[in-house]
């Protein structure tokens, strides 16, 4: 086994795919919502993973029908929470923060993310950034600087933790250091990332931040 330890003053979680698994509800949403669009589904959700809804949909649609759209999308995601759970070992890293400040950094909007986290039974921090708090999403730095902004901490000196493609980038732009989890994507996607594990079970939190063992192959 190999032992990392990444001193840090503060760790930024992306939520869905990361903390939470809402996989099925929101494939059973965009599935609905693309077919009243005449928008292929596969298509819609391979790119949608990590980036605000807004944004992935003004991939299909002209400006002036993408906030209907989008809010349209939002309320059948909000509809229901079923399926909804923490991923491996999310609950349990959260729980042991002990002191170590985090925040949560997600292209959900507020209602999602509280009907996500509470059917999840995964705690909100103090300091939240959602789609509603910036005006571009990921792979836009903004929302992981604003975090640490609010934290009151560098950037550079925090970790990232991130499951997509374009959280990665995000995190790797507001110079944090990035640790992806293949939770929701292949290594081979990820590999923007300073470090790819498995999930969240191999993190521990120590003194100096967070410790990580990964299974040597």
């Amino acid at each position: 086994m190999t032992t990392l330890t990444l001193p840090c003053p503060a760790v930024l979680f992306d939520v869905d795919g990361t903390l939470v698994d809402s996989t099925p509800l929101v494939e059973r949403a965009a599935r609905r919502w693309a077919a009243e669009y005449d928008i292929d589904p596969d298509e819609f959700l391979s790119g949608a993973h990590g980036r605000r809804t807004s944004d992935r949909i003004a991939d299909f649609l002209p400006p002036e029908r993408v906030r209907a759209a989008t809010e349209h999308l939002d309320a059948l995601e909000a509809a229901d929470v079923a399926g909804v759970t923490a991923l491996p070992g999310a609950r349990e890293l959260l729980a042991a923060m002990d002191g170590l400040p985090w925040a949560m950094v997600t292209s959900m909007d507020p209602a999602q993310l509280k009907a996500r986290t509470e059917a999840a039974g995964i705690p909100l921090p103090e300091v939240v950034v959602t789609a509603s708090d910036v005006h571009v999403g990921k792979p836009d730095p903004a929302g992981y600087l604003l975090a640490a902004r609010r934290l009151g901490v560098d950037p550079r000196a925090c970790v990232v933790i991130e499951d997509a493609p374009a959280g990665v980038a995000a995190g790797r732009a507001a110079g944090a250091t990035v640790v992806a989890v293949t939770t929701s994507h292949d290594r081979s996607e990820l590999t923007a990332a300073d470090l790819i594990v498995p999930g969240l079970t191999p993190f521990a939190r120590v003194p100096e931040g967070l410790r990580i063992t990964i299974r040597d192959r």
